[in-house]
């Protein structure tokens, strides 16, 4: 009985195995037939083929260029205050009136002052008549010299008090200190001014300038005097034109922008209006002859910067060094020959001897995808 048991158990555990062996072999059939083109399990098979698009290296000029933007200003503003209080009569100008040196813009009640100046003549006509006299006198040695020296003096005294009133008379007529564009007019006809109340702001106009601030690292590639494109905001279709007209001598300690005056001048000028927002964009050198591929072929990563060349279906990382980058394009100055095909679309799923297939090769670029050897 016993060894009749011992068979029966033998039995059952060799069927066991046998199913057991089965199971396994199908799953590695269905595990195998899961695998992308026969990789490694997962995304990261070597035999998975990544889309791409591709360009050839090409050798061509760059320039490197700075945007910055900034406020348009006049070159000059000037605040015209009362130089004295009183009425204000009349107000000959308002904002936007073209003005010149010397237009009268305003007229103060002078009536106090001008009954003032009319005594004050009065006086300095009494006092100059008794020095005249005074001198006729003493050269004949009728009068002392203490006396002839009072009589100068009051007379000199009355002249200073018409002159002064005659200067404040004047300043009841406000006059345009220079020539420009009315900006503000802050008082009407009737108001009470005092003396120092702004009266006018005026501009001057005929330089219109933009003053931007510039990084330490652009600013020594910028002179005075280089030409600059301006692009206005309200007139985004047209590009001005203007001049470095000044670069001041310090960087700001904290951010280390550098100021710099752009002036617009002529037909430039006349475009332009203050407070309209202007993007300036300085030319800060170029180079020609140098290898060229758009930026997004370029990866940088821990170990650096570098490119995917294609040849042979599958895409080889190559170390590069860049340098000038503008408009979307980057300058390859080492690591690259001209007419090599590079990645520039679906890089972030390449790794070294990817598989890839290109979408948008022309017949040129696809003959040497396919028949270029890649070391």
């Amino acid at each position: 009985m016993t060894n009749g048991r011992t068979r029966d158990a033998l039995l059952r555990l060799a069927v066991f195995a046998l199913l057991g062996s089965g199971v396994a072999c199908n799953r590695n059939d269905e595990a195998r037939a899961g695998t992308p083109e026969g990789g490694g399990p997962g995304q990261g098979g070597m035999n998975r083929v990544v889309p791409v698009e591709v360009v050839a290296a090409e050798t061509g000029r760059i320039s490197r260029g700075v945007t910055v933007s900034g406020n348009i200003e006049p070159i000059r503003v000037v605040t015209v205050n009362s130089q004295i209080s009183g009425g204000v009569r009349a107000i000959n100008v308002e904002e936007g009136t073209v003005v010149r040196q010397g237009t009268v813009l305003a007229e103060l009640d002078d009536r106090e002052i001008a009954a003032q100046l009319a005594s004050a003549e009065a006086a300095w006509e009494v006092a100059d008549a008794t020095f005249r006299r005074s001198e006729q006198l003493r050269e004949r040695q009728v009068i002392t010299e203490a006396e002839y020296e009072r009589d100068r003096a009051a007379a000199a005294a009355a002249a200073a008090e018409r002159d002064q009133l005659r200067t404040r008379l004047g300043y009841t007529t406000v006059r345009s200190p220079i020539n420009g564009v009315i900006l503000e007019k802050n008082v009407e006809a009737g108001d009470a001014v005092g003396v120092q109340t702004g009266l006018f702001t005026i501009a001057d106009v005929s330089t219109m300038v933009v003053r931007v601030r510039v990084s330490e690292l652009d600013v020594v590639d910028i002179q005075q005097g280089d030409a600059v494109d301006l692009v206005l905001d309200a007139i985004p279709d047209t590009t001005l034109t203007g001049r470095v007209r000044r670069i001041f001598p310090a960087a700001d300690p904290q951010s280390r922008l550098v100021p710099v005056e752009v002036a617009l001048t002529d037909a430039s000028a006349r475009r332009a209006r203050p407070g309209f927002l202007a993007r300036v964009t300085f030319a800060l050198g170029s180079k020609d002859g140098v290898l060229l591929v758009p930026a997004s072929a370029v990866v940088r990563d821990v170990s650096g910067e570098a490119v995917y060349v294609i040849a042979d279906d599958h895409a080889r990382r190559r170390p590069v060094q860049t340098g000038l980058t503008s408009e979307g394009r980057i300058e390859i100055a080492q690591g690259l020959e001209p007419g090599e095909v590079v990645v520039i679309t679906g890089t972030s799923d390449l790794r070294d001897g990817t598989a890839v297939r290109v979408m948008n090769a022309a017949a040129g670029i696809a003959e040497r995808v396919q028949g270029d050897t890649v070391p």
